[in-house]
């Protein structure tokens, strides 16, 4: 079975604030278009058999700008509906709910179209995406990239991995980064992550990439 090459969007003027992001399709700054750029040798060394994309211009954008060819746009790729607290950060929201924490607590409910989502909910649309990722992977030789959010891919990799939604949390993920989940003895594992170019060392291995100041 091929790889699950995770990449997160780039940069936006929200992730850079640290506002969460979710229904809002706001567009890659000129950092984000060059971290998307940047991505693409990365990209270019595995062999891809399918890709997915989120709908969103941030996610498009970035799978263009990275030489991502024919993905597939699928809905289950969104990032989390952050309901009531889109646009918010989390300083923000920690005035009123000083112990809030998206992993465990979920979002205060928003507008009719995007009530927002509990962890049980995104934990079920990942296991969607998951089954979907499982079926283009049985179908074809080669790896299955998905360009995608930054809370959700966290999600996605602790459903992988066998793990609680609330894992997520472990898994931070910087903007206009890669991560790879592999196999080992039949067993999935963290292969890669948060790689960055500038973080591709000289033989050829992949180590961690920075953290990223505008994660909300």
């Amino acid at each position: 079975m091929g790889d699950l090459i995770l990449v997160r969007h780039g940069e936006t003027e929200w992730s850079l604030s640290g506002r969460h992001t979710g229904r809002s399709d706001i567009p890659l700054t000129e950092n984000g278009r060059e971290q998307a750029r940047r991505l693409a040798p990365l990209i270019a060394r595995h062999r891809i058999a399918a890709a997915f994309v989120s709908p969103m211009q941030r996610a498009r954008e970035t799978a263009r700008l990275a030489g991502i060819g024919g993905a597939r746009v699928d809905t289950d790729l969104s990032e989390w509906d952050y309901g009531g607290y889109e646009g918010v950060t989390t300083v923000e929201i920690h005035h009123t709910r000083p112990d809030w924490f998206l992993f465990t607590d979920g979002v205060t409910p928003g507008p009719p179209e995007f009530p927002g989502e509990g962890p049980e909910e995104i934990g079920a649309r990942a296991e969607r995406m998951l089954a979907k990722i499982d079926a283009a992977l049985g179908d074809a030789e080669g790896s299955v990239v998905v360009v995608s959010h930054g809370h959700f891919l966290r999600v996605l990799t602790a459903r992988r991995l066998g793990l609680p939604v609330a894992a997520g949390a472990l898994f931070q993920l910087a903007t206009g980064t890669m991560s790879r989940l592999s196999t080992e003895h039949r067993r999935h594992v963290v292969a890669g992550w948060n790689v960055r170019p500038d973080t591709y060392c000289s033989h050829g291995s992949l180590s961690a990439g920075e953290a990223d100041p505008g994660e909300p």
